[in-house]
């Protein structure tokens, strides 16, 4: 288990803890009552942490390297019924959006996200979870075959952004996000949006139109990243506290603006601590938002999209 920096006097007690049992198993020491002491000061140590965090170390969570991604959802909710699907028919396969059909239950789905790399090779192999262009067309391309046979989808946001490499400005970036904003407000089945870690800029929402927009606890939505916002202000990373303090991108913050509709309440300690229970709640989660929306016919389903959309940002003076 990695540990980040605000992290540290919950490591130092469960290093403590640990050792205190090995003294234990390995003396004829009764140390019960110390390792009692130790684990009500944990409890109470990752309470007070972990009730009071910054936006900042949100964002650090979000970036937790042992925090689940979206094939590991994928993998989880649905098993063995997974079939992923490649290739966007006009360029190539973008190994960083990936998607496909699985099932919950006895209810088809098709899930698209974007998906990170374990380790330098994995992460060079997914490019950071940054899409190209053909990634973008590739979700477009899933989400037209599910509304031809009446599939619900399901887009799970983690990403820094999309690819800003000149390459990817050369095939269309900014005309493939907008593409499929425009056809996923119109898209006549149902949308499910879940963000499971970053939801940074353009390359978040180039798949996250939604009926139902969901939110991690420890998440963030944005328009641009707290670094990025902090170097542009004032053009240095020294700021990135401030920055992430002054953009509103938690889910609190989120839900507040009401632009998601939800926050999916994670373990203590992030959804790492605890990948099965994180997996049941999105699972549950995803369920009961489609049987809000199974019922709705496609024009009232795209009406209530748009009105949503539409609502957001009205200011009254």
């Amino acid at each position: 288990m990695e540990y980040l920096e605000f992290e540290l006097p919950i490591k130092e007690l469960e290093d403590q803890l640990l050792k205190c049992k090995v003294i234990g198993e390995e003396s004829e020491v009764d140390v019960t009552e110390t390792c009692q002491q130790i684990e009500k000061k944990l409890a109470t140590a990752q309470k007070d942490i972990y009730k009071h965090l910054s936006p900042w170390q949100r964002v650090q969570l979000s970036r937790h390297p042992d925090r689940p991604y979206t094939l590991d959802y994928i993998g989880a909710i649905c098993g063995e019924s997974f079939l992923e699907l490649h290739g966007d028919r006009s360029f190539k396969d973008d190994k960083a959006m990936i998607g496909g059909l699985g099932k919950i239950g006895d209810q088809s789905f098709m899930f698209i996200g974007q998906q990170k790399g374990y380790n330098t090779k994995t992460r060079q192999y997914r490019n950071f979870g940054m899409a190209n262009p053909e990634g973008y067309r590739k979700a477009l391309r899933l989400m037209k075959s599910a509304e031809k046979f009446g599939i619900p989808v399901v887009t799970l946001l983690d990403t820094p952004g999309a690819y800003p490499g000149l390459e990817a400005e050369e095939r269309g970036q900014g005309e493939a996000i907008a593409r499929n904003i425009l056809e996923m407000t119109r898209l006549k089945v149902p949308i499910i949006t879940v963000v499971i870690g970053e939801g940074a800029s353009g390359g978040a929402l180039g798949i996250g139109v939604g009926d139902k927009v969901l939110m991690l606890e420890n998440t963030w939505y944005s328009v641009i990243s707290p670094e990025s916002c902090s170097s542009i202000l004032w053009r240095s990373w020294e700021y990135k506290e401030q920055a992430a303090e002054a953009l509103k991108l938690t889910a609190t913050d989120m839900k507040k603006l009401k632009l998601v509709d939800e926050i999916i309440k994670e373990p203590l300690g992030g959804a790492h601590r605890d990948r099965e229970k994180t997996f049941k709640t999105v699972s549950d989660s995803i369920t009961k938002s489609y049987e809000a929306l199974k019922n709705l016919s496609p024009k009232d389903l795209v009406s209530q999209r748009m009105e949503k959309y539409s609502q957001m940002g009205v200011y009254k003076g």
